[in-house]
C-alpha cells in the first residue's frame, strides 16, 4: 500500500518535516493557550478556589460525588497528578452558582470526562435550538 510523502511544516519560515497536525515538533500549538484562568472564568481568585476545594474535600471525605472513589493520599500521589478536581454539579450555563458549596463537589478524572462531554453536548444543543 503506498504511503503519502512527508509534508513540510506549515510555518512559512520552517523547512522541517511535519510530525503532527501539519507542524514540526518546534511549532506545535501550546496546549490550553488562550484559555481563561479561573479568575477570568468564574470571577474568583485561585486562592479562593483552593479554599473552596479544601472545604468540599473535608465535607465529602475526599470522595468523588459521582462514583464514590476515594482521592489518593499525598504519600501515594506526591505530585498531585491523580487528585480529584473541584466541579460545579449544576453547570454555570444551566444556572448553577459559582461559590455555592451545595453546587460544588469533588470529581475523579474519568467521571469528569464523561460529565464534561455530556454538558458540552447539552450546551451545543441549546445553542442550536431556534429561539
Amino acid at each position: 500500500m503506498p504511503t503519502r510523502p512527508p509534508s513540510r511544516c506549515t510555518d512559512p519560515r520552517c523547512h522541517q518535516f511535519a510530525t503532527k497536525r501539519g507542524r514540526c515538533d518546534d511549532h506545535q500549538p501550546i496546549p490550553w493557550a488562550g484559555r481563561d484562568d479561573k479568575a477570568a472564568r468564574y470571577g474568583i481568585s485561585s486562592g479562593r478556589w483552593r479554599t473552596l476545594k479544601r472545604r468540599v474535600t473535608e465535607r465529602d471525605n475526599g470522595c468523588c460525588y459521582r462514583c464514590g472513589i476515594e482521592q489518593p493520599d499525598q504519600d501515594d500521589d506526591p505530585d498531585g497528578e491523580h487528585q480529584h478536581q473541584l466541579d460545579h454539579i449544576t453547570p454555570l450555563f444551566e444556572g448553577g452558582a459559582v461559590e455555592d458549596l451545595d453546587n460544588l463537589g469533588l470529581i475523579c478524572e474519568p467521571c469528569h470526562l464523561i460529565k464534561s462531554k455530556a454538558e458540552a453536548a447539552r450546551a451545543n444543543r441549546a445553542r442550536r435550538r431556534p429561539r
